[in-house]
Parts: structure tokens; sequence; C-alpha cells
């Protein structure tokens, strides 16, 4: 076993190396692995340093307690609040790192079980292996609090059939297990009592070799697919709706969909919405919508750009009201400026997505593509009009 990098009486985060096999635990349980400055940096290191070591073939990680990872470590925004720049560091190599998981040149397996959320899913979808279990619940909730979809989720998202990607993002909706299966966010299923079975064999595989990997992942998997009400059989009604080209339409879609019969499943989905910052649902979708067109490495830069203007508060304050009420008072009740989406106009958009000065700009390669593989292109799973699309062109 490789020494630890961290310090022993404070391991936030595991890395392991038996034989030809690395492995990473997130270690924070009691904070369900959330993702702070410390684990950013022992992940960058342990996975540059493990990329470029030949004895190196196989890496897997986990999460340690009841969740992989729940996402970013809100508080430490919250905290540096008054000197938002000192969050530079971390989010520059928060989204080096992202880059660094599309693009990784070794064989990755995610072991995703509990909670897989905003950040801390961008260490699970990526892999080239990601499993999850009936326990798994996975979100991208950040619209709803003032933030972004971020992490390449801009990416991730609009590459997704229809405007399921809308949806998910500006909604916050979780999906579980199955439905990250059958909608290309993990590739199997295995039944959470056979995860730890399942990481003994991939060890004594001692192996990176993805055919290998696989066959051995598929030892444990079962086939699954989403129950009825799954909102992956909603396809139809999400395209109508969140294919709008403004928030507020998108909303008034909604409404006028609410009544019909089998749509009781819009009332608390509008009454998210509505509850949801204002600044953070019009940047999210736009976010989205713009990822479109753009390569993952356009898509992680514009992210880079968004997430300081919000921290530096350019056009609102809002996501430091949004976690104070999420996680500090946790009162719930935030106050948003503005509180209207009509008093979130173009023009102040436009501030968030203004390109920085080159030298200020997220300094990642632009000629490699992203190594996901559009997980619908070998999906089993009839679901969505029965058409796998390749997320990645």
């Amino acid at each position: 076993m490789a020494q630890d990098l961290a310090n022993p009486e404070e391991q936030v985060l595991i890395g392991e190396e038996v034989n030809h096999v690395r492995l990473i635990t997130l270690n924070r349980p009691r904070q369900l692995n959330v993702i702070s400055s410390k684990v950013v940096s022992l992940l960058a290191e342990y996975l540059e340093k493990w990329e470029k070591d030949d004895n190196a073939e196989l890496v897997i990680i986990k999460g340690a307690g009841r969740a992989f990872s729940a996402g970013g470590d809100l508080k430490m925004f919250y905290d540096g609040r008054e000197s938002y720049d000192s969050c530079i560091e971390v989010v520059y190599r928060m989204y080096w790192l992202c880059y660094h998981n599309h693009t990784y040149k070794k064989t990755q397996v995610a072991l995703v079980h509990g909670f897989s959320m905003g950040g801390g899913a961008s260490l699970m979808v990526p892999m080239k292996f990601s499993v999850v279990t009936e326990k798994t619940v996975f979100a991208t909730p950040e619209a709803s609090i003032g933030f972004h979809t971020d992490c390449s989720f801009s990416y991730i998202l609009s590459h997704f059939p229809g405007h399921l990607g809308e949806y998910i993002g500006l909604t916050g909706a979780r999906l579980n297990g199955m439905e990250l299966v059958a909608a290309g966010l993990a590739t199997h299923f295995v039944p959470s009592e056979k995860l730890p079975e399942l990481e003994k064999r991939l060890i004594d595989l001692n192996s990176g070799d993805e055919h290998a990997v696989k066959s051995v992942i598929e030892e444990f998997s079962v086939y699954v697919e989403p129950d009825e009400e799954s909102i992956l059989h909603k396809q139809a009604v999400i395209d109508k709706c969140f294919s709008k080209d403004y928030v507020e339409e998108i909303i008034e879609a909604l409404e006028a969909e609410a009544s019909n019969d089998g749509n009781e499943w819009i009332a608390p989905v509008l009454k998210g919405l509505k509850r949801s910052s204002p600044t953070g649902l019009k940047i999210t979708f736009r976010s989205i919508r713009e990822g479109r067109k753009q390569t993952l490495a356009e898509c992680l830069k514009k992210e880079f750009r968004l997430t300081m203007s919000i921290l530096r508060t350019t056009i609102s304050p809002d996501v430091y009201e949004g976690i104070r009420a999420l996680t500090i008072d946790k009162d719930n009740n935030p106050k948003w400026e503005p509180a209207k989406l009509d008093e979130v106009g173009d023009d102040k958009l436009g501030l968030v997505f203004q390109p920085f000065k080159d030298e200020l700009e997220l300094q990642i390669p632009t000629n490699e593509e992203s190594r996901w593989e559009g997980k619908y292109e070998n999906s089993p799973y009839p679901l969505l009009q029965g058409k796998p699309t390749q997320i990645i062109s």
C-alpha cells in the first residue's frame, strides 16, 4: 500500500497501490464525501502520478460510508465570500481535474454507492466504467441555489437526446441507479450487496485491459429498467416544454401541460422551479444550450468563467444566499436578488458569460476530445424513444 499523501490524522482521501491496481477512497463519510480543496489537490496528485506510472493499469474510485460524493464543499465557498479570489486555485484545479477525468489514459472504474451529485458526479460519469446500485442517487441541483451546472455537466447534459439535459439541469431532478444506466450516465447496475465482492475481483484481476474489466463487471451486473413512473418515460412532454427559448416560456408550457391526465408529476417540478434562484436558472439554461455547440474544452472554459463571475457576485449575490439558506442557517427560505425571472435580462447574463483576458482563462488543451463514450451507443436499454444517441460527436 502506498503512503497516503495527506496527513495521516486527517485522511480525507485514501490512495492505495495493489500490484497493478490503484484505489482512491473519498473518506469524509460524515460530510457525505464532499469535495474540499484538499480532496481536489489529492485527487489531482494521485491521478497524475498514476497516469505516468507504467505499473498502474486500473484505477478504482469509491466513497466511504453511505455516499460516493455529495458534490463540492459549499461551506468553503461561503466562508470565502469576502475574499472570493482565494477560491480561484481550487476552482481552477477542479476544472482541470474534470478535463483529466474525461481524457484519462488508464482504465477507470467508479463504484458509486449512495449520493453522487454535482461535482461529485464528475468522478462518476466520465469514467470508462461507472457502476451504480439501487441506492445510488444522482442530481445536478446547482441552479436552485444560485449557482450553475458545472464540472463538465454543461457539456454532458447538452448532449442528451431531446431536451432531457435542460430538464435535469434546471430542476435538479434526482435519478436512481436504474435510470442512470438507462440514461447513459452509468455503464452497469450491480446490487449493493455484491459491490465489495466486485471490488475484490477487480483487484484480483490485476489488469487494466478494458475487455477483461468489463467481463468481470458483467458477472455481477443485472439488467434493470426504470419503473413506469420514471421521468425517462416523460420524454415527449419534457421535449415539448424544455425546447422553449426562455425559462419563462418553459414554466408557462409546464403550467399548460400540468392539467392533462398523467401529468401529475409536473406540479412538484413547477414548485421547485419557482423556488429556485432566477439568476441560477437563467445562467444554467443558457450554459446548457450553448454546450450543444461547444467542445468539452470550450464548456470547461466557459464554466470556469461562470463560476468565478458568480463567486464575485457580478450580477447577483444569490449563490451565497442559496448556500446560507441550505447549509448554514438551514431555514430553506432564500431571498433572491433579483427575485423574478424577467429581471434577469440578456444584458445581465452577458456579463457572466463574457470571456476573460487570455491569461486569465482556464488553460487546458483544446485539441483532445473526451474519451467518455456515449453510453447510449452500446446501451441495451430501449428508452428515450428507442433511438440511442452518441453523446460525443
